[in-house]
């Protein structure tokens, strides 16, 4: 039998014999290297590499077009399990790395600690209506912002939901919070860095095991990805790259961010920050907020975005994204959105943003980076999530949006 499906925007069918956009690639490139040299020479060195490395996380994410929304929307609506696999790795990788470290406290002298957060109601809420999110705005955290940087016009729309979302839900964090909750529990404090890893990683398998079956079951046979068109350094330079590929380097590049930043990678708290600046120009008052309220955040509020870890690794992966897009000749914005798809966009990104913030995190600083830490919190997010792109799932066609699913000929 062959597989036939809708191409995504980034996968490997469509971008054969596509040239590199020259031009594009060159503004990208400056920006990358120009921003690294202006963020090391205001803040320090160390933001300045914190900056590249988002660049690279972009080029990661956009090459190997590795996404969250779509991968678990075509489990949830034709069993095919390749992305959730692959994030099963990414997540295996990343704990075999983290654990250690973070039960010793340093990493090679420097001091690291876990994304670690109370698992409670706010949590399940939140990551049920990111999961949502994820669906009608077409894309998790990264993705967003990976896309965007890719030329997509329809995730500006979502990100600026995304962004205005964040800012209500850093307004309404306290009262949230404040609902019944377990406190922080570290799998690796509660049980060893070993014994952790090791129920860890029996549970990544058995994911990983449980995809395959159904899979099968649907299909008769595991789908495989269609052919890269290009090998060698042509492939690495221009993608598409191998889904294992990028989860691997996505956990090494994560545990990078361990080391220079002194805590895992996230996303979102950098969109409650731009938001809440906005919030202040147009005359709210975001400093009286309770989720401004420490010194450290009080400090973040009105200091520069360019102290910021996150912001310096958000705009890198924008750049990075832009960057790969252009070397595999595929930056070219469509600006018409179907009415539909962008009411969808604004609504995905109101959730997705306003989820994050009651959940402590994203698909990233909460689902990657908290069960990369052994937070509990994290798996309860997953769970949540999950159910709640189940139901984003069921809501797409309404707006107009796809679901793919792929069509089995006899051969």
């Amino acid at each position: 039998m062959s597989s036939s499906a809708l191409a995504s925007p980034v996968s490997v069918g469509s971008r054969t014999g596509l040239g590199i956009n020259v031009s594009t690639s060159f503004v990208a490139a400056a920006g990358i290297l120009g921003g690294a040299a202006f963020i090391g020479s205001i803040v320090n060195p160390r933001q300045a590499a914190l900056y590249v490395l988002g660049a690279v996380l972009g080029i990661v994410l956009y090459h190997a077009a590795f996404g969250f929304t779509s991968a678990w929307r075509v489990f949830i609506a034709d069993r095919r399990g390749e992305g959730l696999r692959a994030q099963m790795v990414m997540l295996a990788v990343a704990s075999a790395l983290f654990f250690p470290v973070l039960a010793s406290g340093s990493l090679f002298g420097q001091p690291v600690t876990g994304l670690v957060s109370p698992a409670g109601l706010s949590v399940v809420v939140g990551a049920f209506i990111f999961g949502i999110g994820m669906q009608l705005g077409g894309g998790c955290a990264s993705g967003v912002l990976y896309t965007a940087g890719g030329g997509s016009t329809r995730m500006l729309i979502t990100l600026a939901g995304f962004i205005a979302g964040s800012a209500i839900g850093a307004a309404h964090l306290h009262w949230w919070a404040a609902l019944p909750s377990l406190p922080k529990i570290s799998l690796v404090e509660a049980w060893g860095p070993w014994t952790a890893l090791a129920a860890q990683l029996a549970v990544f398998a058995a994911i990983a095991a449980v995809t395959v079956v159904l899979e099968k079951r649907r299909h008769g046979r595991l789908i495989e990805a269609n052919p890269s068109p290009r090998q060698g350094l042509a492939r690495f330079l221009r993608g598409p790259w191998p889904l294992v590929a990028g989860a691997v380097a996505l956990a090494f590049l994560n545990f990078a961010t361990l080391y220079l930043a002194g805590r895992p990678w996230g996303i979102t708290s950098a969109f409650a920050l731009w938001g809440s600046k906005i919030a202040a120009v147009i005359g709210f008052e975001p400093a009286s907020w309770p989720y401004w309220s420490s010194p450290a955040r009080q400090a973040e509020l009105t200091g520069s975005i360019f102290n910021d870890i996150t912001s310096v690794m958000d705009i890198g992966l924008v750049l990075g994204a832009l960057l790969a897009a252009a070397l595999a000749g595929r930056f070219s914005p469509v600006w018409r959105i179907p009415l539909r798809s962008a009411a969808a966009a604004v609504v995905g990104g109101l959730l997705l943003g306003y989820g994050a913030r009651l959940a402590y995190g994203c698909n990233i600083g909460a689902y990657f980076s908290g069960i990369a830490s052994g937070s509990l919190h994290g798996w309860v997010w997953l769970v949540a999530a999950f159910f709640g792109n189940v139901l984003g799932t069921k809501v797409r066609p309404l707006f107009g949006l796809e679901v793919e699913r792929v069509k089995l000929t006899s051969c």
